[in-house]
């Protein structure tokens, strides 16, 4: 018993801390089926190992910043025909973020762009990725206040640092002059660096009308499409087609 207790402690010292937890189990266990010395130090490595591993993707998961989490295999394929489950599958094995590609989901509202994107953020996360979640005005804010807010700074450097980044909504708000430039200067800077998902109910025709620059809006353009893959969105509202009701069938 002293013994445990001498190796939790020094397994604590070591910031071994969550096998030092269940150490006492760990050699229990080790003991009754008479593992060899090899064996029982694998079991100990490999617990702490997996300890890690699910606190580095709690943590991910907190910083992604999602409204919701969903998971892909609740997306209802029978309802949206833009999408195949060929092409469902090709996304879900996130190749297209290794190769530092963009999703631009386009359609009206409700028929599951922000669906999509968060499960995608979710399937990513739980591949080791990093994935974070923000709308359009959440993003002109925090680079407007990144002098002055160190809560925007810590954001923007876990943006840039991001293997993934949702941008929702990104037409909803129309532009001013400093904030396109904002805009752009944040997109340059991670462009062939970071993945996109962009959800917009306008098409890239008509995001000039909202950012109000040509030049940037070219510029933003040239570096977004380049590498992108464009789903339009259709069919009835997602929303309405799966709420849920009071009444019984």
């Amino acid at each position: 018993m002293e013994q445990t207790k001498e190796i939790q402690t020094i397994m604590q010292e070591l910031r071994l801390s969550a096998t030092a937890k269940v150490i006492s189990e760990l050699i229990q266990t080790a003991n009754t089926h008479e593992a060899t010395y090899g064996d029982f130090l694998l079991s100990v490595l490999e617990h702490e190992q997996q300890a890690r591993a699910e606190k580095a993707r709690l943590r991910r998961l907190r910083w992604a910043a999602l409204p919701y989490q969903r998971s892909l295999d609740e997306f209802d394929l029978t309802v949206q025909p833009a999408l195949s489950r060929k092409q469902m599958n090709e996304l879900r094995e996130l190749n297209w973020i290794d190769q530092s590609y963009n999703l631009i989901l386009l359609g009206p509202t409700g028929v599951g762009k922000t669906f999509l994107s968060i499960g995608l953020c979710v399937e990513a996360i739980e591949h080791g990725y990093s994935a974070i979640f923000l709308t359009m005005g959440e993003l002109i804010k925090v680079l407007k206040t990144e002098t002055i807010s160190h809560q925007s700074q810590t954001r923007l450097k876990r943006l840039y640092k991001a293997n993934l980044i949702v941008l929702d909504d990104l037409m909803f708000m129309a532009l001013n002059k400093m904030e396109a430039n904002l805009f752009f200067h944040f997109i340059n800077k991670l462009y062939e660096q970071t993945s996109f998902i962009i959800t917009s109910n306008k098409s890239p025709e008509q995001w000039g009308e909202v950012i109000g620059d040509e030049v940037i809006t070219g510029a933003f353009l040239d570096r977004m499409i380049q590498k992108s893959q464009v789903i339009e969105l259709v069919g009835e509202s997602y929303r309405i087609t799966h709420r849920q009701t009071i009444f019984d069938d």
